[in-house]
C-alpha cells in the first residue's frame, strides 16, 4: 500500500474551499483530471453518509468513484473512503482526505489518497488529482464577486 500529499495555497477562505469539496454544483466545477465535465455528484454529507462523482474525460471514457464519509469537520477537514467503480484503476478501497487551513490570504489545502494498492496506482492518482487541483484553480481564477481569483501550488 502506498500513499500521496499534494499541498496548494487557495485564496479563498476555508468555508468557500470547503463547499467546493462538498456540494454537487461545487463538485461539478472542479472534479476531473481534465477538462471533461462531471455528469453526476451526489452527496449525503455526514459521517457514515455516502457520496458518488461520474466525471467524462475529453477522450469520452467516463469514470465513476464513490465511498462513505469518515469525518466532516466544516471547515477544516473531510474524509472519506474511496472506491472506483468498476475497479479498472484501483483495485480496493483507498481513503481520501482533505485538510483546510487558513492562512494570511486564504487556505492551505493539504489532499491525502493512503491506501492505494500499489507504486502504478499512486502514480496514476496523483496525475488525477493534479489535474483536478489545476481545474479547481481556473475555476476559482475564472470566477466573480468573493470567490477566490487564485489558486496555487506551494
Amino acid at each position: 500500500m502506498t500513499s500521496l500529499t499534494l499541498v496548494r495555497r487557495i485564496a479563498a477562505r476555508p468555508s468557500i474551499v470547503f463547499d467546493a469539496l462538498t456540494t454537487p454544483a461545487g463538485i461539478a466545477g472542479w472534479w476531473g483530471p481534465d477538462d471533461g465535465p462531471v455528469v453526476a455528484a451526489e452527496v449525503d454529507l455526514r459521517v457514515d453518509g455516502r457520496y458518488r462523482v461520474r466525471f467524462r474525460m475529453l477522450d469520452a471514457t467516463e469514470h465513476e468513484s464513490s465511498g462513505r464519509y469518515l469525518e466532516v469537520r466544516r471547515p477544516e477537514r473531510l474524509a472519506m473512503t474511496w472506491r472506483w467503480l468498476g475497479g479498472e484503476e484501483d483495485p480496493g478501497e483507498s481513503h481520501l482526505a482533505f485538510d483546510l487551513r487558513p492562512v494570511e490570504g486564504g487556505t492551505e489545502l493539504t489532499l491525502t489518497h493512503s491506501r492505494l494498492h500499489d507504486e502504478v496506482t499512486q502514480a496514476s492518482h496523483e496525475d488525477g488529482w493534479r489535474g483536478s487541483l489545476d481545474k479547481m484553480e481556473r475555476l476559482f481564477a475564472s470566477a466573480d464577486g468573493g470567490v477566490p481569483a487564485q489558486v496555487t501550488d506551494r
